[in-house]
């Protein structure tokens, strides 16, 4: 985040749209950080159906701009005339113009403090400047693939005549990279299931499990079905994917996007938890598991900003605790010779390496898969994720994907 010039005064008079009231307010509920910042603006524009897409457009780019910037804004404000959120959405709009010149290295990359204490324990400075700056950046749109309905070529030619600007991408073999903010809903590519929003690096993950046809796969913590719908195309639906979660809601909205991709081998698996009764049917059966283990998602800051904010220290430990408690109980499931995925979307080594080391601590005759091998016979490029890596390790400043980790094991055959 490169910036030159002096910062406005937050209380000198800046030329404000009429929809700076809205922007105002809509601004205000986000920083009660009561509800994730999308889903208050979902409500928001709810509520105001008056605005067109592009003012919602706008209005949502100041917001998430301010929630990105939140500290440094906060601090360049203080003792300024005016509330708060109307002072830093002046800056928000003067942001190229914003001097950050000898403020701390946490100010100017609006980190809390905890989280950049944790980055700085195990990186050099420059290594946090660049993650930093790059988690001030909007996330791209990325979309995959879906090998039930076509392949790429098709894909990419299906979205150029419909007027989206796309490109393949040079990192996931299925993905494609959008530009701007389209309306890809209302595009026959996606309403026909050809392609689906999807992160490239959660795609490397997907990747990463490497399923073969007319096997049997248990997404552990499903959620709405990002990676559940990538591998049950994979395996061209032959086999069968259960897709657990504790969360029905959750599971609920997986439904109509399995109907779009064409999938017909995916079961949705509600459970209590990972120690639920109904899992026993499935102990030692599976040929693959993947634990998409919920965590801290400090990989997700450039399109989830609020998170900095909403996270509070104290909880990490807990969100390790109960990765540990996953990733054991998901491993009972894994037959003989089968293979096991942990995978996090969190800058944390808390949440990642130490979560390895203490499986295979408590697993030692389990063998790790290198990521690298499995990614490259995937067709994953060697520049993107060098064949000798032993995990996945993705992060915004080098692959520009949201942070991901993944690691894979093998159980040893009986």
């Amino acid at each position: 985040m490169k910036r030159s010039g002096r910062a406005p005064a937050a209380g000198r008079a800046v030329a404000r749209p009429d929809r700076s009231s809205a922007a105002e307010r809509a601004l205000t509920e986000a920083l009660r950080f009561e509800h994730p910042a999308d889903a208050v603006l979902r409500r928001f524009f709810a509520a105001h159906r008056e605005m067109g897409r592009r003012d919602r457009a706008e209005l949502a780019e100041l917001v998430f701009d301010v929630l990105r910037n939140r500290r440094l804004y906060a601090s360049l404000a203080q003792g300024a005339a005016g509330s708060l959120p109307a002072r830093m959405l002046e800056l928000s709009r003067a942001r190229d113009s914003i001097d950050t010149a000898g403020l701390p290295q946490a100010v100017r990359l609006s980190l809390p403090d905890w989280l950049h204490r944790r980055l700085a324990a195990r990186l050099p400075e420059d290594e946090i400047e660049t993650l930093g700056r790059a988690l001030l950046d909007p996330a791209p749109l990325d979309l995959r693939t879906n090998l039930l309905r076509g392949d790429r070529e098709a894909a990419l030619a299906a979205l150029r005549a419909e007027g989206i600007d796309c490109a393949a991408s040079t990192l996931a073999p299925l993905g494609i990279r959008v530009q701007g903010k389209p309306a890809l809903e209302r595009t026959r590519a996606f309403a026909d299931g050809l392609v689906e929003v999807q992160d490239c690096g959660s795609q490397l993950i997907a990747h990463l499990c490497a399923p073969r046809r007319g096997q049997t796969v248990v997404d552990f913590c499903a959620g709405a079905g990002g990676k559940t719908l990538a591998l049950a195309a994979q395996l061209r639906g032959t086999g069968q994917v259960f897709a657990c979660d504790v969360s029905v809601p959750r599971l609920q909205r997986l439904r109509p996007r399995l109907a779009r991709s064409g999938a017909t081998n995916v079961q949705p698996f509600g459970i209590d938890s990972e120690t639920d009764p109904k899992l026993a049917r499935l102990v030692g059966r599976a040929d693959l598991v993947l634990v998409d283990a919920p965590c801290s998602g400090t990989g997700t800051l450039r399109r989830n900003p609020d998170l900095k904010w909403r996270l509070a220290e104290h909880g990490i430990a807990e969100l390790v605790a109960k990765q540990r408690a996953i990733l054991a109980a998901a491993a009972r499931l894994v037959r003989p010779g089968g293979a096991l995925v942990y995978a996090t979307c969190s800058l944390l080594v808390e949440e990642n390496d130490e979560v390895r080391r203490s499986f295979e601590q408590s697993h030692p005759d389990w063998t790790l898969d290198p990521a690298g091998a499995v990614l490259a016979r995937q067709g994953v490029p060697a520049d993107a994720v060098a064949p000798d890596a032993e995990v996945l390790s993705l992060r915004p400043d080098r692959h520009d994907t949201d942070a991901f980790y993944a690691v894979r094991w093998v159980r040893p055959a009986a």
